[in-house]
């Protein structure tokens, strides 16, 4: 008797409401950053912080990525170790979605497992909700770096 392996089918419901989750999330995180250049460091400990750049601003989105980085014992790991994540925010729908993780370009709803890069089944899932997990760790335990500036 053989089994035959379900096709992994993406559930709609679950994965709109992580796009909400995240987009409100981000609006918290973003604090009013909505320029093309603007960033917000997010310092977790002294080894492990976060940057958040907006890239993009249009009438109905904005895209922008998020860095991890790594300075371990004086040594900045950031070029060897930099999760990345490119994100677009979808104003008129209130959601945020990833649309790159790492070297992957455009993150397919589902893929046929196995596959040769290795993908999960449900790898946009699986990316949505690390960024809710690093937008929640941001906001919890984060500290901001504000630059200060004097005005003449």
């Amino acid at each position: 008797m053989s089994v035959v392996a379900k096709k992994y089918r993406p559930h709609l419901p679950t994965l709109m409401s992580l796009f909400e989750v995240n987009y409100m999330l981000l609006l918290r995180v973003l604090a009013d950053k909505e320029l093309v250049g603007e960033q917000r460091c997010f310092f977790i400990s002294d080894f492990l912080s976060y940057r958040v750049q907006i890239n993009e601003v249009t009438k109905y989105t904005t895209l922008l990525t998020i860095n991890q980085e790594a300075n371990i014992h004086g040594y900045n790991l950031t070029a060897l170790f930099r999760p990345k994540m490119v994100i677009r925010l979808y104003h008129d729908a209130r959601m945020a979605e990833v649309i790159s993780n790492q070297d992957v370009k455009q993150i397919q709803p589902r893929y046929d497992y196995p596959n040769d890069k290795m993908h999960l089944p449900d790898e946009k899932q699986q990316v949505n909700y690390f960024l809710k997990e690093w937008l929640q760790l941001c906001l919890q335990l984060g500290q901001v770096h504000i630059n200060m500036t004097k005005n003449s």
